[in-house]
């Protein structure tokens, strides 16, 4: 072996050496030490001339790349005197000296036997084979040929070894123990100065709190700690590692390894061998910093059963979670609550719809706490209410994850990972359930990031709210109705004096009124005032609640008296609320704003009719074909406006009789309120007049439906102030749109 080393040797830890027969030899010429440096890093194997080529010049190639190689290969073995050290063959070029020849790999293979040494807990001999593997470097790898094409990757990969080379050489020598151990104390310098270089690594950081407190310096040790946690939380929103923790906790504790008279004497590795920062349960095994796959490396270690999670005495494992704590009672959703859970059993995504104010959130975020047990990744919600566009969607799922995008400072010349190639590895890790919260507004970015997360993680649930389905193959649909409204005109409803008869709704507003008003209970002197709240409200939950608030100022009878008037009343939503959740003004326009413009002028029209419409009818009325019609109502329908209310069934019921799609009374009044369109008529036909002030003006109602003349008034006119006719047009002879309207696509919704 010492013969076939003398015959040469080359050196690339540093400014290129070169020696043959023992005597050194001066390579001149950029290009000539490049070609020699890397036929060195594949020593004794043939590199092909096209790869040769494209590593020395990169993109800009000579005219005839193979003989400007071939010419450099003759003045390199000139300035070598020895033809033979590079030998060539049908697969391209070789350096024909044995692979010990060149500095890099007796490195590697001492740096490795050292790891393996320390694994094993010999420190004494990990100590000398790494310091002589870290005496073979005289400077930065590859120094001479730095600005090659080829050379970026290796002599990145060659200092990231020797980095880890050292902290292996300083994790001996704090373990070593004994007289000849290396004092604690002298590798402090050392250990600061790697994490001035190195900020964001760790495991300097962990040898250095274990060097602190060797010499008797624990709070610096703990200061050490504080430091390195608020610099991951300011630079990548993420947390220290568990055996880092672990570390920090038995240094509080006075319990950390490699302090004499305090967790035993230096050398003492309570967690056994491998261990990173020595606070791993015995039994298992890896060195901190060694690849994966490699001897004694630390990834997927199966941790010891009687001292893992889960074994008696154990502490239960972090829950990894971004649910808050709820600051309300849930009241009201025990039957949707079980609905959903079910629906997560059997399927990986569930979409929660419903109109604004419904609830979908409160309901999804309750059903995700008892994920908690099933999901080792975490429960995580994603608000994305606050996100204005679709390329934001990912970052939102990021930055919920506890991660943020940026470059690792360690690693400032390589390009940052694709954001969804970052939370494909984090989702696909362990089982994960994600809360996709209010999709609607960037529901095609949703859908797309939902769709290619899933595909990917065949562990990840996601829990979805939106106004509109996502369309997604797999995809269940839960719709969330408003809670059960008290029935009409019964005695229940009159006396309350049985509130669990009365409905989920007056149940939620006694529940949030005695919030406001302590006192609030319902009773026979309030119960309609109560029932017609929660009724005229369609047993919104937010529109409930939002009238709760208000007894802090007015009594309920006063409260249900100014239900016309309800989007200047209901305003004294959360402070803390998204503005669009503040109001009920707020919410309902959020809805309106998500409408194409054929939808909102079906909406509009619709909103005047109480009993709902059906295609046939909304085709004949508007001046369309039936698909059409049906398309946009389907469109609204899907989009939470609209309720399908089935056709009755039984032997009086019409053969030919369809569904009816009905606007919920609080959508329908703002629309009538809030439409920017003339107040006489839009382009589906007449509306109702309104003065001033938004309200109706006095009308004869209309019963379009039970009339042969088009628009003449009921047997029984009466002069009222409601903004809707008594009747839903059903058959083609209802009013016509006004002159000059043309109706809307087929292809339209």
């Amino acid at each position: 072996m010492r013969e076939r080393l003398a015959y040469g040797r080359i050196g690339v830890l540093g400014p290129l050496e070169v020696a043959v027969g023992g005597v050194p030899v001066e390579i001149a010429g950029g290009r000539l030490r490049a070609l020699l440096v890397r036929l060195a890093l594949d020593p004794g194997r043939y590199v092909g001339t096209a790869l040769l080529a494209d590593g020395l010049w990169g993109d800009d190639a000579p005219a005839d790349p193979g003989n400007a190689l071939q010419s450099l290969v003759s003045r390199l073995r000139r300035a070598l005197g020895r033809a033979d050290v590079l030998a060539y063959g049908p697969a391209g070029y070789r350096l024909a000296l044995p692979p010990e020849a060149v500095d890099a790999v007796r490195f590697e293979r001492q740096a490795h036997a050292g790891r393996e040494a320390l694994a094993a807990g010999d420190a004494v001999a990990a100590r000398r084979l790494l310091e002589e593997a870290l005496a073979l470097w005289r400077g930065p790898a590859l120094a001479d040929v730095a600005d090659a094409p080829f050379a970026a990757a290796p002599a990145h990969r060659l200092e990231e070894l020797r980095l880890e080379a050292t902290e292996d050489r300083i994790e001996a020598g704090l373990a070593e123990g004994g007289p000849g151990g290396a004092r604690p104390g002298a590798a402090v310098p050392e250990l600061e100065a790697l994490t001035v270089a190195h900020p964001l690594r760790e495991r300097p950081r962990a040898l250095l709190m274990r060097a602190l407190y060797a010499t008797g310096r624990q709070p610096e040790a703990l200061g050490a700690y504080e430091e390195y946690r608020a610099l991951l939380a300011e630079e990548l929103g993420a947390d220290p590692s568990e055996a880092l923790r672990e570390l920090h906790v038995a240094v509080l504790r006075g319990e950390a390894p490699g302090r004499r008279g305090g967790g035993g004497p230096i050398g003492t590795r309570r967690g056994g061998e491998g261990d990173p920062y020595g606070t791993k349960p015995a039994g298992a095994s890896g060195s901190y910093g060694t690849r994966p796959g490699a001897t004694g490396g630390p990834y997927r270690t199966k941790p010891d059963p009687s001292t893992g999670p889960g074994a008696p005495g154990a502490p239960p494992p972090p829950v990894r979670t971004s649910l808050r704590a709820a600051l309300t009672s849930f009241v009201g959703r025990d039957d949707e609550l079980r609905r959903v859970r079910a629906l997560l059993g059997g399927s990986r995504l569930v979409t929660l719809t419903g109109p604004g104010g419904a609830g979908k959130t409160r309901l999804a975020t309750t059903a995700a706490e008892a994920l908690l047990g099933d999901s080792p990744g975490g429960v995580w919600l994603v608000e994305l209410a606050p996100v204005t566009g679709g390329d934001d969607v990912p970052f939102a799922v990021l930055g919920a994850l506890g991660q943020r995008e940026t470059a690792v400072l360690d690693n400032r010349h390589l390009p940052p990972r694709d954001v969804l190639t970052r939370l494909t590895d984090t989702l696909a890790a362990a089982p994960t359930t994600l809360v996709l919260d209010n999709c609607e507004h960037v529901v095609s970015a949703a859908v797309h990031l939902a769709d290619h997360l899933l595909r990917r993680c065949p562990e990840l649930r996601v829990l979805a709210t939106s106004r509109e389905p996502l369309g997604i193959d797999g995809e269940a649909l839960c719709p969330v109705p408003p809670p059960s409204l008290p029935p009409q005109d019964t005695h229940d409803a009159r006396d309350g004096r049985d509130e669990q008869a009365t409905g989920a709704a007056v149940r939620l507003f006694a529940d949030r009124a005695r919030a406001a008003r302590p006192d609030f209970a319902v009773g026979p002197a309030n119960a309609a005032a109560v029932a017609e709240i929660c009724r005229r409200l369609d047993g919104l939950p937010l529109a409930i609640e939002l009238a709760a608030a208000r007894l802090r100022s007015l009594p309920v009878e006063q409260v249900a008296a100014r239900l016309d008037n309800r989007f200047r009343l209901l305003t004294t939503g959360s402070r803390t609320a998204l503005p669009r959740h503040r109001t009920l003004q707020a919410v309902v326009a959020w809805s309106w704003e998500l409408l194409g413009d054929e939808e909102r002028r079906l909406a509009e029209w619709l909103s005047v009719f109480p009993g709902g419409a059906t295609p046939e009818s909304v085709a004949g009325v508007c001046g369309m074909d039936v698909v059409t019609a049906l398309d946009l109502l389907a469109a609204l329908a899907d989009k939470s406006l609209l309720q399908i209310t089935e056709a009755p069934q039984g032997a009086n019921a019409e053969p030919s009789a369809g569904p009816r799609y009905r606007m919920l009374e609080t959508s329908a009044s703002s629309v009538a309120t809030a439409s920017p369109r003339p107040a006489t008529s839009t382009a589906y036909g007449p509306r109702t007049p309104r003065t001033s002030s938004g309200s109706p003006r006095p009308r004869t109602r209309t019963c379009a439906a039970t009339s042969s003349s088009a628009g003449s008034p009921c047997s029984t006119p009466s002069t009222t102030t409601s903004s809707r006719p008594c009747a839903t047009p059903s058959t083609p002879g209802t009013p016509a749109p006004p002159s000059g309207w043309s109706p809307p696509s087929a292809s339209t919704g």
